[in-house]
């Protein structure tokens, strides 16, 4: 099962974003294919967070419209959102010694160690903080 991280929804979801077109592509792809997909919960927080923030974007994306666009890409039948379970935080626990991690760093641990727990065998990202983890979890930059 292949997960998706934030910076690929969110330029999927923003015509403006560089990479939009690929990301539209990578997203299509898994969520009109016949194998399961998955986005963790922190990543679909994150992921409304960002195209809202006035900050990040002239422009942001209203909350309904961002919320709307989650609905979208829940009715893939292959979709599954995932959260912690059984086993995470020993997983946690392991990413965070090996990868010698900590700080901010530890949001990202957290989302590798959900996807681990739920049976994820590769993260689609463009976020290079992951490859500290990427000997558990292959990531696959599709931009």
């Amino acid at each position: 099962m292949t997960a998706v991280d934030t910076n690929i929804l969110v330029y999927a979801h923003r015509p403006d974003c560089p990479f939009h077109d690929r990301a539209v592509s990578a997203v299509a792809s898994l969520a009109e294919g016949r194998e399961p997909w998955a986005i963790p919960w922190p990543v679909i927080h994150e992921f409304l967070a960002i195209v809202s923030n006035p900050r990040i974007f002239a422009t942001p994306t209203p909350i309904r419209d961002a919320v709307l666009q989650i609905g979208f890409w829940s009715a893939s039948p292959g979709l599954r959102l995932i959260g912690e379970g059984p086993g995470y935080l020993s997983i946690l626990t392991g990413l965070l010694e090996r990868g010698r991690v900590s700080g901010p760093r530890v949001h990202d641990a957290r989302i590798a160690a959900i996807c681990l727990a739920n049976g994820v065998s590769r993260l689609l990202s463009a976020d290079r903080d992951f490859s500290r983890f990427a000997d558990a979890l292959p990531i696959l930059n599709p931009l």
